[in-house]
């Protein structure tokens, strides 16, 4: 009998049945599993990160881990280095402490982080494989507009807060810094730029950055820091994208929650842009440094009739402005005040010192007038935002709670 010259084969029914085996149950992804040890080099590596926050014993957890995996196959095959596009979880009851540290209480909660830098907003779309997929390629996707001609500055929309970058090639360290902010930042701000020849004219003195705020007439800042430090054009970016007051919906409510500052709300009119740039100026004078330490937003009163109705005032009583500090809300004594030197300043500090509480417990200082007007003991209440609990039932949302989009 002649020796085998090849090694026995499997019967080919057998073949057919392990390929149609392996299309239809593909090996399950390898989704990074974070831990104190790991965290900081894992993230600070990936372009772009989307981290998974769960507890085993949440129902959602568990009905998110073969979506979250089937995600991650869809992508790693689209973006096959490991750096482009990492997909990770933290168990968050076996590591609170991480937990902790990005604010998580609620399963599963999903994050995004850029070079390690984690993005305000989490992801609240669709649970679903074709959604998150699509969610990361967007995140891939260029945040910056080329320009083929400068005329094209002429006709930006001058409601947005446009960043335009003239360089004089792509290839350059500047470029790619500028890429990394615009990248961050790119839903707060529009970005532009512009390279060689047609950049040339904006290249006076060498690359240039500039920003064009919202408004026709409004002149344009330039930025005169190093353009390779990251860090220096990120802060000068940020302060020109993300409004110093902003404007609370019940769409970013919950994203500025998560933030863990308590608010300084000005309640107003829709149409009564007196009071807000008042309060805008006001709070650049007196809190530019308490910047960091609250948050200064304003809201429509039509909207937030529920809130005003906690501190029992209504449209009517617009302008109003108060303090959430996710336990009580303090009302600012007079909105004719808020020019009064020092006299918004010391309404956060009684705040911070823990005066306000104080007095909203136990009345005013026997020898202070109250500069908050306390109107109802929350105390056995737990710490979220008056906005969660007061928000009509189809804007309702409860920050201590499992998540129900899947």
């Amino acid at each position: 009998m002649r020796p085998a010259i090849f090694p026995l084969l499997p019967d080919p029914g057998c073949l057919l049945l392990l390929l149609v085996s392996w299309l239809f149950n593909p090996a399950r992804s390898e989704i990074t599993s974070l831990d104190s040890g790991n965290i900081d080099d894992i993230l600070n590596n990936a372009d772009v990160a989307l981290v998974n926050f769960y507890a085993d014993w949440c129902r959602f957890s568990q009905m998110l881990h073969p979506i979250f995996e089937e995600a991650s196959n869809v992508i790693k095959e689209e973006y096959p280095d490991k750096n482009q596009v990492v997909f990770a979880r933290v168990d968050c009851d076996q590591h609170s402490d991480i937990a902790q540290r990005y604010r998580i209480s609620k399963y599963p909660t999903l994050k995004l982080f850029r070079n390690g830098m984690m993005m305000k907003r989490e992801y609240r779309g669709q649970r679903s494989v074709t959604a998150i997929a699509d969610y990361i390629r967007q995140q891939k996707s260029n945040p910056i507009r080329e320009v083929q001609d400068l005329e094209e500055i002429s006709s930006l929309d001058r409601s947005r807060r446009n960043i335009i970058g003239y360089f004089e090639q792509k290839d350059s360290d500047n470029y790619r810094t500028f890429e990394r902010v615009a990248n961050i930042l790119h839903d707060d701000c529009v970005f532009l730029s512009a390279f060689g020849a047609i950049s040339k004219a904006e290249r006076f003195s060498g690359d240039n950055v500039i920003y064009k705020p919202p408004g026709e007439n409004a002149p344009d800042m330039v930025y005169l820091g190093s353009l390779t430090n990251f860090d220096l054009i990120y802060a000068w970016t940020q302060d020109k994208c993300v409004p110093l007051v902003r404007e609370i919906t019940f769409e970013n409510g919950e994203e500025l929650t998560e933030e863990g500052l308590p608010f300084l709300i000005l309640f107003h009119m829709k149409d009564d842009l007196e009071s807000l740039e008042k309060f805008q100026q006001e709070v650049a004078r007196q809190l530019i440094g308490e910047k960091g330490t609250i948050n200064f937003l304003h809201a429509d009163c039509d909207k937030f009739k529920h809130p005003l109705l906690h501190i029992q005032k209504t449209p009517a009583d617009c302008p109003v402005i108060a303090i959430d500090s996710f336990r009580h809300m303090y009302v600012f004594p007079d909105f004719s005040d808020l020019s009064v030197p020092g006299k918004l300043k010391q309404f956060v500090l009684d705040l911070h010192s823990g005066k306000l509480h104080r007095e909203f417990h136990h009345g005013p200082d026997p020898t202070d007038v109250a500069p908050g007007q306390p109107i109802q003991d929350l105390a056995s209440s737990p710490p979220e935002s008056s906005f969660q609990k007061l928000a009509p039932s189809e804007h309702r949302y409860t920050l201590l709670r499992e998540k129900d989009e899947l």
